[in-house]
């Protein structure tokens, strides 16, 4: 279990987007395809620098940030439990603050009291425990304002805004894009920010790997994984877990002659060695890296013995099951 004295953190600073009025995060429909909407507002993007480095602000013994010239929302990693991240949102503008799947209140209060901050907005991507369990702590704390999907409103401690896909709020100034990712549980969502090309994944898509179907079926899971993939290559995705090295290790067995994915699994070894994160990842890595979004590769359907006539959503049900026996 990751120490409450000391953890990991990670941040980024998000580009400006265009300002709308601040708005309570009411629902909004779109009317535009859900693929397409998706998609949109990324042009603005601008370039990207990774930085690394030490602190040891809080007992953090690393930091790692991905920041530009124009910001304006910082994001932070915050460890919880044995493997989560929570991750802290942070308005410049505004000093709005939110948290995505806290596990844990303890870890999320240990920063805002650091930094003399208030919470405004919880948002949980699925109800599980891991990822929902400061809810209410932090809801008591703070008297802020938890958001979840409708079909999980009577599973998600505290709700108070219930969302649907291809609905839109705002983040202070920063609009959030509602993304539907059943497969993991019936309920899941995404939290998609097109303004800084960031995407809240939850436990539908790791590095490397994908959730353990519970409540979902391979076919869920694949158009959950399609959807988040039509999104533009260089967004960084946060997922809920840090199980990259021994995702990488599984990913390794079935496609071992995959270029890419060695050089991505010896980057994986170095930071876990040093113990940094690998979150966050992007789509372009994981598209040429992760087995559950090369379903394709002839060399995975040849590690596993999945027929060549097998279709993506039975190939994605045969790679999970052979993740789950790894």
């Amino acid at each position: 279990m990751l120490s409450r004295v000391s953890s990991l953190m990670a941040s980024i600073h998000c580009s400006k987007v265009t300002r709308q009025p601040l708005m309570l995060p009411n629902m909004r429909k779109n009317s535009f395809g859900k693929h397409l909407l998706y998609g949109l507002g990324t042009l603005v993007l601008r370039p990207i620098k990774l930085l690394r480095g030490g602190t040891q602000l809080l007992g953090v013994s690393h930091f790692c940030s991905i920041s530009n010239i124009d910001s304006s929302l910082h994001i932070e990693l915050v460890p919880c439990l044995r493997d989560n991240y929570a991750y802290l949102l942070h308005d410049l503008d505004t000093g709005t603050v939110g948290v995505i799947d806290p596990a844990e209140a303890f870890p999320v209060i240990n920063v805002l009291t650091q930094r003399n901050q208030n919470l405004t907005y919880i948002l949980n991507t699925h109800h599980h425990y891991d990822h929902t369990g400061g809810n209410m702590e932090l809801k008591e704390t703070y008297g802020a304002k938890v958001i979840g999907s409708r079909k999980d409103r009577d599973r998600i401690p505290g709700i108070d805004i219930a969302l649907d896909d291809g609905d839109a709020w705002m983040f202070a100034g920063h609009q959030v894009l509602v993304m539907e990712t059943p497969g993991h549980t019936k309920g899941h969502v995404s939290f998609y920010f097109p303004g800084c090309g960031a995407i809240f994944t939850g436990d539908t898509l790791f590095s490397l790997s994908c959730g353990k179907l519970f409540e979902g079926n391979p076919e869920q899971m694949l158009s959950s994984l399609q959807k988040i993939m039509s999104l533009p290559d260089n967004t960084n995705v946060y997922c809920g877990h840090e199980y990259t090295l021994s995702n990488s290790k599984f990913a390794l067995s079935i496609e071992p002659k995959n270029e890419d994915l060695l050089k991505y699994a010896a980057e994986i070894s170095q930071l876990r060695g040093k113990n940094l994160p690998t979150i966050p990842t992007t789509l372009k890595r994981e598209k040429l890296c992760n087995p559950f979004l090369r379903t394709y590769s002839e060399e995975i359907r040849h590690s596993l013995n999945i027929p060549t006539t097998a279709t993506d959503a039975e190939a994605l049900g045969i790679i999970r099951q052979a993740k789950d026996n790894f």
